[in-house]
């Protein structure tokens, strides 16, 4: 899954509310909490630049489980 919604999240990064969305959903389908945190990690890096507040906010809170 986590290699699934990198894939997602690359295709539909030219627009914010569909990375929005898809970020979203694939927190849901990601429940291991070391992926969670890879998966943070991997979106920092990829699009930290370009939509770094929708990253803070949909991963604020998520650090603590790992």
């Amino acid at each position: 899954m986590l290699d699934m919604a990198k894939k997602i999240l690359t295709v539909v990064s030219f627009d914010a509310q569909l990375f929005k969305k898809e970020l979203y959903k694939a927190m849901k389908w990601i429940t291991d909490a070391e992926e969670l945190k890879a998966f943070q990690e991997w979106c920092i890096i990829e699009f930290g630049a370009k939509y770094p507040a929708i990253i803070q906010k949909a991963f604020s809170g998520t650090v603590a489980r790992s």
